[in-house]
Parts: C-alpha cells; structure tokens; sequence
C-alpha cells in the first residue's frame, strides 16, 4: 500500500479545525442512520471533499502518539470507525489507504494504559476489515447480504479472506512484482509502506506468512526498506512469546536490524543472570532456545554480543556468573559455526580480529579430540604462543593486554583443563599452566615476573602439591589454605586459589578422601557456598562428558554440590 499521494506533504501544513472535525463528524452520524438513496448520494458527492479532510487529518495523526491525537480529537475513533465501515467511502479512490494509514498512527507499539491497549484492540479489527475489504471490489456495497449468500458467517468468511488478501501479498513479495510501480524507488515505498501496515496486526497468526515474506524480501536498494517501526515492533513480539517464526525469518530480522539483536541479547543475558541455571547444560539450552548462537554465526551479529560481553566484565570486573555465560555462549556459538560453516564462508579473523589466527586456532581445538598424552604438550602451546603475544603487546596499549585476556576467557575452559592437569603434570609443565590460571584470574600480574598474585598462587599450589604426595591429610591442612586466601587482597587471586582448591579435592586421590569433610566444616561454615557450587557444576558437566574414567569424580562432584544445596 503505498503511502498517500503528493497531497500530504500540503496536507501536513492544512490545520484541522474543530469546525471541519465537527462537520465530517456529523456527516458521518447522517449517513449512518439513513439508508436512503438520497443520502448515498449525499455521500458519493461529498467523497472528494472527504478524501481531501481524511489527508488533513493524517498530516496532524502522524507527528503524535494515540493519547495526543485523543487529547487533540477525542471524537477521532468514532468519526474514523464510522468511515471503516461505510463501504461508499472505503471504495472510492485513495480513501481506504488514507484511512488505514490514521489508523496506523493510532497504533501504539507500547500500550502505557489501559485506553491505548484498548484502542489497538479496535484498531487491530478496524485494519482487518479493511483489508478484507479490499477483496470485494470498489462496486460491491450490501456486504452482509454479499456473505450470507454464499452462505458464510462474517467471521469465517472475514478470515478467508483476510486470508487471501495476506497470499496475494506474498506472492507478490516473492515474485519482486508490483502492478503500477514502475520504478524501484517506488517498488521500495510500497514495501515500507506495506510494513508499516503490519505493525498493529503482528500478533495475528493470518499475518504471519506475509511477516516472513517482508523478513525475507531483499531488492535492490542499498538501504533498509523495511519500517523501523515494524522491525521493532516484530522483535518485541518475538521476545514476548507473542508470534512464532522460522529461524530464518528471525535471524533475517536481526541481520538487518541490529538494535533488535541487542535487545534480544540483553534480555537473554539478563534472565541468564535472574534465573541462574543450575548447570552450564541448562544455560546452554536457554541460549540455544534464543536462537543467538546462530545468529552470531554472521560476524556483524557476533560483533555485538561481543561488545556486550566486553561491557559487562568491565563494569563487573571480571565477575564469576558473567565469564561462565560468556564461555557458554561461545561454545554454542562455536558448535553453531562448525555445523553451519563447513564451507568456511566466514573466517575465524571476521570473529576475532584482535588476535593471532593460530592462537584462536589451537584455543578451538577440542580437548576432546586430542590424546591424554597429547593434553599438557597442546596446553603448553597455547601458553608459549600467549605469552609470547602478552609479552610483545607490553610496550603497547592495556586494550592489546586485554585482547589476548578477552580472548582466553572465551575459550575457558582450557583454565578449568590447566588447573586438572596441574596434579598430574611434569614439573616442566606445572609452571606454564599456573601461568595460564594466574593470566585467567590477574591478566594485568603477568606482565612482570614475580608480582604478588603469581608468589601467591605458587606459594598455594606448592603447598597443596605437596598434600597430594601425602597418603592422608587433615581439614587443618587444607584450612591453612582458606586461611592465607582471606589475607588475599585481590579478588582474582583469591578466586584462583579456591579454583585451585577444588581441582585438588576432584583431581588427586587424597583429596577425594577429604572432601565431604572439608566441605561440610570448612567451605559451609564461610561465605564460599556459592563459588564452590558454581566450579563444582562447571567441572563436573565437562569432565562428564568425557566418559567412564572420570565417573568416579563426576560422583564425587554431585555428591559435594547435593551437600552444598542443603546448607543454602
């Protein structure tokens, strides 16, 4: 529907006064009460100076929101409800678009009262009836009598046709075809046009083939010929459960609407944080359930959850909760990308840009797919090739610091991998992975040698080293542990050394002897609870994925967090 002629732009200039409202509006009382052929006359001669004020009106509707207009016409529901529906005026000439369009700008996207929810209920019926409408044709005008002699209700035979009306407009989407508009410029302001008339009919399911129909159309224009306002309000009905689309019409809306994206980003970052997941397989099925992680699979898309997830470890410094989605997301956006992007239609430097292509390589190796033996020499690689970047970048800026530490939080598991290996390894390679964990907890400690937070973690991990050599130890062993963590001054430190802790309890055979007994008198009786909880779920769902071997500590680990849960 295209928007109304030239007129409008002189019709934004024309005032309405309250005599000319007051005259269309008796008028309108007229015609509605007789049903003589005198008044249809009345009507048919009075049709051009209608279209004329109708153009007027929507000058002044289109620079206001639905309470304004009330505030300004409070008689304007009735005087264009009763134009709906006379088919006289409907049928001629441009008066049933001019009116669709007053309507629309009736609509309010977000209802503030009761009045305005209210308004876009009739508004809602008022656009079907028009859009039925227009499948009569101009000369039909006993429409009651036209239904029942087919021998429909109004209802079903409105539906059908609303119906119909929605196929024709698909098709004609499909096909890039528009009779009369011969040029693109005006193919483009009939698809703006037919969006913006969708708005307030969105949450109607007859509707939903022409929404993805207008998602999925693209001409030839450089720029977004879809209404802002129809992309919007479609976004916020997706998040509110309102409609249902296909995955295709959805990322389509937000590969061509990125403040939709982020929207639907924060909302799902939001409830991840309110509702906290009891395990990193339920978050991931709330991602995975927000379709997000495909759509980031288009660098513009992951660019924008990135910057989100940049901005929130920032403002939070580096919080636990905030680097456990963030590592989620990214492995469901990287399971995403291998399933849908075996063609490589986008390469890994559009995702990361900021940092050497070999190193987010080896951080996208799968642990899985690499040799036990094989683990510590690939973990020792990827330290070698950070710490090699971290070093270079010193003499730089604190953001290329921050890069190379942004990107391992990505990738973190690889620190909950290092701190397991750190029992089991060489002395050769005990130092490269403490390195790793001190980088993932104090990124700033690693650019010189010997800062407080590496003396600290080394003094930790020697001691507890030296337990795990021992065949039976004491809660006063591993008290002393929690005791020099309270005179800890940084917080990233103190979270590594319970990180350190509990890899201790899950990973080495005496600290599965102790550990209920710890946990019960020492991590319940402090303020640890829920840090404990949130490692022992995150290491516990990795390892458990890994097989029989580990079964044993997946045990050990839900036995350790059903404990934790009863002190909650």
């Amino acid at each position: 529907m295209a928007q109304p002629r030239e007129c409008v732009s002189m019709a934004e200039d024309t005032r309405v006064t309250k005599l000319s409202f007051e005259f269309w509006l008796h008028k309108t009382l007229e015609w509605g009460q007789i049903t003589t052929s005198e008044s249809q006359q009345d009507v048919c001669l009075h049709l051009p100076e209608l279209q004329e004020f109708l153009l007027q009106i929507y000058g002044a509707l289109k620079h206001m929101n639905c309470t304004a207009a009330v505030q300004r016409f409070p008689l304007i529901g009735q005087l264009l409800g009763r134009l709906c529906w006379n088919p006289f005026v409907i049928g001629y000439d441009e008066c049933q678009k001019i009116l669709m369009w007053c309507l629309c700008c009736l609509y309010s996207g977000e209802p503030q009262n009761p009045v305005e929810s209210k308004a876009n209920s009739w508004i809602q019926t008022s656009l079907c009836h028009l859009l039925s409408f227009s499948g009569l044709g101009n000369h039909e005008v006993d429409i009651n009598n036209f239904i029942s002699t087919l021998g429909f209700t109004s209802s079903d035979y409105y539906s059908k046709l609303v119906e119909n009306v929605v196929l024709s407009l698909v098709t004609e989407l499909s096909r890039n075809q528009f009779n009369g508009f011969n040029s693109q410029q005006n193919v483009s302001s009939r698809v703006t046009s037919m969006s913006l008339l969708c708005v307030p009919l969105i949450t109607l399911p007859d509707v939903t083939p022409l929404l993805e129909a207008l998602l999925s159309y693209h001409g030839d224009e450089s720029q977004e010929v879809l209404h802002s306002q129809f992309l919007k309000a479609v976004n916020e009905a997706i998040l509110q459960k309102k409609i249902s689309l296909s995955e295709t019409a959805v990322l389509q809306l937000w590969l061509r609407h990125l403040p939709s994206v982020e929207k639907a980003l924060l909302q799902n970052f939001a409830s991840l944080i309110s509702c906290q997941p009891s395990s990193p397989e339920e978050m991931a099925r709330l991602i995975k359930g927000s379709l997000l992680h495909r759509a980031a699979c288009h660098p513009a898309i992951f660019s924008v959850a990135d910057e989100m997830f940049r901005n929130a470890l920032l403002e939070t410094d580096g919080a636990p909760e905030v680097m456990s989605i963030m590592q989620v997301f990214t492995q469901c956006f990287v399971q995403a990308y291998q399933e849908n992007n075996k063609q490589q239609k986008f390469p890994l430097k559009a995702y990361f840009p900021h940092n050497p292509h070999s190193l987010v390589s080896a951080f996208l190796k799968h642990p899985s797919d690499l040799p036990a033996t094989g683990l510590n020499w690939h973990l020792n690689h990827i330290v070698e090739m950070l710490k090699a970047t971290v070093e270079a970048n010193c003499i730089g800026s604190r953001d290329d610091l921050f890069e190379n530490w942004f990107l391992l939080v990505h990738f973190g598991e690889w620190a909950d991998i290092a701190a397991e290996q750190l029992w089991g390894s060489m002395a050769e390679f005990s130092d490269a992975l403490l390195w790793l964990l001190v980088f993932y907890y104090n990124p700033s400690d690693c650019i010189q040698r010997g800062t407080q937070a590496t003396v600290e973690a080394r003094s930790v991990c020697d001691h507890l080293m030296t337990l795990s050599r021992t065949s039976t130890i004491s809660t006063a062993d591993l008290q002393a542990v929690l005791s020099s963590k309270a005179n800890i001054r940084q917080p990233g430190t103190r979270h590594l050394v319970m990180h350190l802790l509990v890899s201790f309890l899950l990973f080495t055979a005496v600290g599965h002897t102790i550990a209920r007994e710890f946990i019960t008198h020492c991590v319940v009786a402090g303020s640890e609870i829920l840090e404990v909880s949130g490692l022992l779920t995150r290491i516990g769902n990795r390892i458990g994925q890994l097989g029989v071997k580990y079964q044993r500590t997946v045990k050990l680990a839900d036995n350790l967090l059903q404990k934790l849960k009863c002190e909650v």
